[in-house]
């Protein structure tokens, strides 16, 4: 089943374009990440999807339908900076959040539990750390058990414990059966968290799919020798590597992940004639591949 699909969404503000005719879907059950640099246009995305903006042109459909106050009661939607009232309880403040909902009044126990709350539930909101109004905040989304969850930015701000904390906190969410759907800037978390991906730069889509083929590290190995010139004549007819470059007298041979074979390589050029003196492994970045993609 399709959660969320998006068709063509365009949006303009001004002369400025926000979105550039974005088209992907979310499957079910996936922590779906939409990664890309600040200004790509990803909160844009996020708020017409969760009715806070007008899309200038395009589609989406929620759960395979059209958008409605019904469906939407399905998400749990987390945009901004957490909002609540600092001299309220943690507690209080999720009362409030139900109250506004209508929806959750007989939740509040179950979700400070899941984010780990539960013990400092009576303290009052100014005296969190960042981390804590992170988990308060995806609490106050999971009022009323929502199939799905939009976080913008979740741990933006945080420090390293605050990261972790929020990256397992969704992982455990996604693993009891909920969709989650959150934007990022940060190449590590999308790759630790997520399943899927939708890269964007500049209000377009680079690419989308499973995280495993988007922004998987490849093996570079790089090859060198005497005879440089008829090394490079060779190459064009090795088996196996993906792509290849030139670094002045040495190749970089790019290789899907683990199916370099150093000793078939070595043999090949061994028995054409060329003696290789620079035979080595090297990964490339998720840095590199995210660059090379929205570059």
């Amino acid at each position: 089943m399709t959660i969320l699909e998006v068709t063509n969404l365009q949006k303009k503000y001004g002369k400025v374009q926000a979105l550039k005719g974005v088209s992907f879907s979310v499957p079910k059950g996936t922590v779906f990440g939409i990664l890309g640099p600040n200004g790509s246009g990803k909160t844009t995305l996020l708020g017409i999807v969760s009715d806070i903006l007008i899309a200038t042109k395009g589609s989406y459909t929620l759960f395979g339908e059209a958008p409605t106050d019904t469906n939407r009661k399905l998400i749990g939607t987390f945009l901004e900076t957490p909002n609540f009232y600092h001299y309220l309880s943690a507690e209080e403040n999720l009362e409030i959040a139900a109250a506004i909902k209508q929806r959750g009044a007989n939740d509040i126990e179950r979700v400070l539990e899941l984010v780990n709350l539960t013990q400092r539930k009576k303290s009052k909101f100014s005296t969190y750390s960042l981390g804590m109004k992170q988990r308060l905040a995806i609490a106050s989304c999971l009022l009323g058990n929502p199939d799905v969850l939009i976080l913008d930015e979740p741990t933006n701000g945080l420090d390293p414990v605050g990261i972790a904390e929020i990256r397992e906190l969704i992982k455990k969410l996604n693993a009891q059966g909920k969709t989650i759907i959150m934007a990022s800037h940060m190449l590590d978390e999308v790759e630790k968290v997520c399943t899927h991906v939708a890269i964007l730069k500049k209000g377009e889509l680079v690419v989308t799919g499973a995280v495993n083929e988007i922004l998987a590290h490849d093996d570079i190995v790089e090859i060198g020798a005497e005879n440089a010139k008829q090394m490079k004549l060779l190459v064009t007819n090795l088996k196996g590597y993906s792509s290849y470059r030139e670094e002045g007298d040495l190749l970089q041979l790019h290789y899907p992940t683990g199916t370099a074979d150093l000793a078939q390589i070595n043999q090949y050029f061994f028995n054409q004639g060329v003696v290789l003196n620079s035979l080595s492994v090297k990964k490339k970045s998720l840095e590199s591949k995210f660059f090379e993609l929205t570059n």
